[in-house]
């Protein structure tokens, strides 16, 4: 749903907020995925939380990175997301100020825009991804984010991500302008799949797709090589890691 609360003060405020919109999404496979861009330097580095099995948070407006290991832990406790939301804005003297969204393994996410959010503020729940932003051009920022993301369903989430926010930013994006970004992948692993941040560049954006692909050269093949849940050695041959990388790309 929306949540556009209702202000008396219509005009432009100088603030250090870090303004943001973010989408924060789980796959069939139970993997999540977040990405966020902000006219902010280094918006990815507190913003974005997420746990294997468990779910992903994004903490935004002036956010409280106390939300992202505090709601994951509540979600591995069973509590709802409604509940971690509830729970973690209710002891929050700055709550009004806050723009949280918590996505579980199982279920619908839950959100929570602050009444004292800069326009244009807001956020969008469906079944198994949100979108969420503050002090944006409009509410087709999240509209377009979220449309983009369910028309491009069946490609690798990561794709889906960065095409949905490439519709946010055309569709008007942060008012203030760009700097960074982030996109992380949390897959079946502790660690997560991938983790790209852009923390001050003209087109943030444009970037970190950049930096997706050429990800895709050898650093995600390698990533499938090392130790892990399922395989405690990993691969240790470079030969047997070689041909993995070329069976990636022979895909």
């Amino acid at each position: 749903h929306f949540h556009t609360p209702i202000r008396h003060d219509w005009g432009f405020r100088q603030t250090p907020l870090p303004m943001t919109w973010s989408i924060i999404a789980r796959d069939s496979q139970g993997h999540f995925g977040v990405a966020i861009a902000s006219k902010f330097f280094a918006v990815g580095a507190l913003c974005v939380h997420t746990r294997r099995g468990v779910g992903a948070v994004a903490t935004q407006a002036l956010m409280n990175p106390l939300y992202g290991p505090a709601g994951l832990d509540a979600l591995a406790q069973g509590q709802a997301p409604s509940a971690v939301v509830a729970q973690l804005t209710a002891a929050d003297a700055g709550r009004d100020q806050r723009q949280l969204q918590v996505l579980p393994a199982h279920g619908a996410p839950a959100a929570h825009t602050g009444a004292a959010c800069i326009d244009w503020c807001g956020h969008l729940c469906f079944d198994d991804f949100s979108v969420a932003g503050n002090m944006l051009a409009g509410p087709e920022v999240v509209q377009e984010t979220a449309r983009a993301y369910q028309a491009s369903a069946g490609q690798p989430m990561a794709r889906r991500l960065l095409a949905a926010m490439a519709a946010g930013e055309a569709a008007g994006g942060d008012k203030r302008g760009k700097q960074g970004a982030a996109l992380r992948i949390h897959a079946d692993e502790d660690h997560p799949q991938l983790d790209l941040r852009v923390d001050d560049h003209e087109e943030p954006i444009v970037e970190l797709h950049r930096l997706y692909e050429k990800s895709l050269e050898r650093y995600q093949p390698f990533m499938a090589c090392l130790a892990g849940r399922h395989d405690p050695v990993g691969l240790i041959d470079r030969q047997h890691i070689e041909a993995r990388v070329q069976a990636f790309h022979a895909n």
